[in-house]
């Protein structure tokens, strides 16, 4: 059953958002090595319930503030998303060396991602 696997937070200023992090939550930042500014975000031991996420900052990525869903196939549920009276807001495309990504949209208005990995994404 697909499940949330990652969350995604944004900042005007990613600096001042990880040192309030860190502070509050303890949480451990780390910057990514990839195409866009973005921050991983460890939040506890991998043995601990919950997800990880990631921060970047605002306008640049065009990504909102919001949560990612692990799938098998990005296409596939594609389909049921819009089968299902939800919406496809911004199609699959690769995220290098990580995977396939989509931005979709419940039928409440709700946006959240779908991913699938795949290390060969380009």
């Amino acid at each position: 059953m697909p499940r949330p696997i990652h969350f995604d937070l944004t900042a005007d200023n990613p600096e001042r958002a990880v040192k309030f992090y860190q502070s509050v939550f303890g949480w451990k930042f780390e910057k990514w090595d990839g195409p866009m500014e973005y921050w991983m975000c460890t939040t506890g031991d991998k043995d601990e319930p919950g997800i990880n996420g990631g921060l970047s900052r605002k306008g640049d990525s065009g990504m909102p503030a919001m949560n990612t869903i692990g799938v098998a196939n990005v296409d596939e549920f594609s389909k049921k998303i819009a089968s299902s009276g939800g919406k496809v807001v911004m199609p699959k495309s690769p995220i290098p060396g990580v995977g396939w990504f989509a931005t979709c949209q419940d039928t409440e208005g709700n946006l959240f991602g779908i991913i699938q990995e795949d290390k060969n994404a380009k």
